[in-house]
């Protein structure tokens, strides 16, 4: 199996090239990637636990996905063909915004990531795939950022990073 490239991109999102995914989490250098926030009529958000398995942050809890872009795939193809592998539905989804966050994890690897947000509408079960995601539920925004202040370790490094920066821009019901 060919190992997945990402998009090396610039401090302004513009490509430079691509590399092995595992490497470029090595090397700590910028890439394109994407959040996928999912929330229902009551205004709550899907939270996904990421399997066990995973090389990193294993069993934490964070949005409903995310992943890296393709070479060639639109941010919007790219969060839809993930939403569909992890949690096994699709949904519009709309551009919110953008940043870029490095942050080391215990095992050497570093994520140092050009993250684009994106917010969709769902209402139903999703069919999750084991092999990506352990579990899921739905939170309010509000007791999400209680528990995470809580209990801090129970969350990845780039959804407290969305939490903390970017809470406008996920929160639907300012929007």
């Amino acid at each position: 199996m060919i190992e997945e490239q990402v998009i090396l991109v610039d401090e302004n999102d513009n490509q430079i090239g691509l590399m092995p995914k595992m490497e470029a989490h090595e090397k700590a250098v910028l890439h394109r990637a994407f959040s996928v926030f999912i929330f229902n009529d009551k205004n709550q958000l899907m939270l996904q636990q990421r399997a066990r398995h995973k090389y990193h942050s294993p069993g934490l809890w964070t949005n409903t996905c995310c992943s890296h872009q393709r070479d060639g795939e639109t941010n919007l193809e790219a969060g839809k063909r993930r939403l569909q592998e992890e949690m096994g539905f699709v949904t519009d989804l709309k551009e919110s915004t953008s940043f870029i966050y490095k942050a080391p994890f215990d095992n050497g690897l570093t994520e140092h990531e050009y993250d684009h947000i994106m917010i969709g509408y769902y209402n139903d079960v999703p069919n999750i795939n084991e092999e990506e995601v352990a579990d899921w539920k739905w939170m309010s925004l509000e007791d999400v950022k209680v528990d995470m202040a809580l209990h801090p370790e129970n969350y990845t490094a780039w959804f407290k990073i969305i939490f903390e920066k970017f809470y406008e821009f996920i929160n639907v019901n300012n929007s």
